[in-house]
């Protein structure tokens, strides 16, 4: 009985007294540039990340109590444009004055 195709080993056929590659193979040479780089910037996250004093509960609330205090400034930070011409998407030559 013959195997069937699918369940066949999948290699390539050897040819007798030849090896598959000449020389070295360093398939994988690409690969260090971003693991090096992976890997530091993983510790600079976890440095970036570390657990730090906690701020002082009583100087929080002093500030927000200064914020909170503080009279709030009128008006907009953004002056007012000009109102601008409605386009209707078609373009108009002007009139030449004759």
């Amino acid at each position: 009985m013959g195997r069937h195709p699918l369940t066949a080993p999948a290699s390539l056929p050897r040819r007798a007294g030849r090896a598959p590659y000449r020389g070295r193979v360093e398939i994988l040479l690409w690969l260090v540039p971003p693991v090096v780089v992976t890997g530091l910037a993983m510790v600079w996250v976890s440095w970036a990340e570390r657990e730090r004093a906690a701020p002082d509960r009583d100087e929080q609330v002093r500030r927000i109590e200064a914020a909170l205090r503080k009279e709030p400034t009128a008006g907009y930070a953004v002056r007012d444009l000009p109102p601008r011409d409605r386009s209707t998407g078609v373009a108009v030559r002007r009139r030449r004055a004759s």
